[in-house]
């Protein structure tokens, strides 16, 4: 899979000097999108919803969201709604269940199966590790998230 492109303002978090990315190269700043959080959407799943107020700020205060964001920063917190229902019915099903099958002749059967949620869980997993990277959430990308979002201060002694 070919990587993402990430936004000009991650690649100055993680740049050597100012305008210049982790490898000294000029960073093109874009075009100048009016960097405003977007407002939730109304249709929010409870879940969806609370993902959306955990991660806004913080990526506001990294200027990253602009108002255009709001279907893709939307389809990443419903995602991690399933993934959150997914998981939570694993835990409390376990990783396979038991398919009762009624025939014709009334008779019953039983059999173990995989739990369908395990494969949920599993997709959505994939899809948010898509979504994390265009908003700069993946772990990889963690720690420039961690020094843009301080106060201005330099915690790097040889900078």
């Amino acid at each position: 899979m070919a990587r993402t492109a990430a936004p000009a303002a991650l690649k100055l978090l993680t740049g050597r000097a100012e305008g210049r990315d982790s490898g000294g190269r000029v960073v093109n700043p874009g075009p100048a999108f009016r960097r405003l959080p977007p407002k939730a959407p109304t249709w929010l799943s409870r879940e969806a919803a609370a993902e959306w107020r955990r991660v806004v700020p913080g990526l506001s205060r990294l200027d990253l969201l602009k108002e255009e964001d709001r279907a893709m920063l939307a389809a990443y917190c419903e995602t991690w709604a399933v993934f959150v229902d997914a998981t939570r019915d694993v835990t409390a099903t376990g990783l396979t269940i038991v398919q009762t099958t009624h025939r014709a002749d009334g008779s019953v059967s039983e059999r173990t199966v995989p739990n369908p949620s395990v494969a949920i869980a599993r997709n959505a997993g994939r899809e948010l590790r898509g979504f994390a990277a265009q908003f700069g959430l993946s772990p990889s990308t963690e720690q420039a998230l961690s020094r843009g979002a301080d106060d201005g201060e330099d915690d790097n002694p040889f900078a």
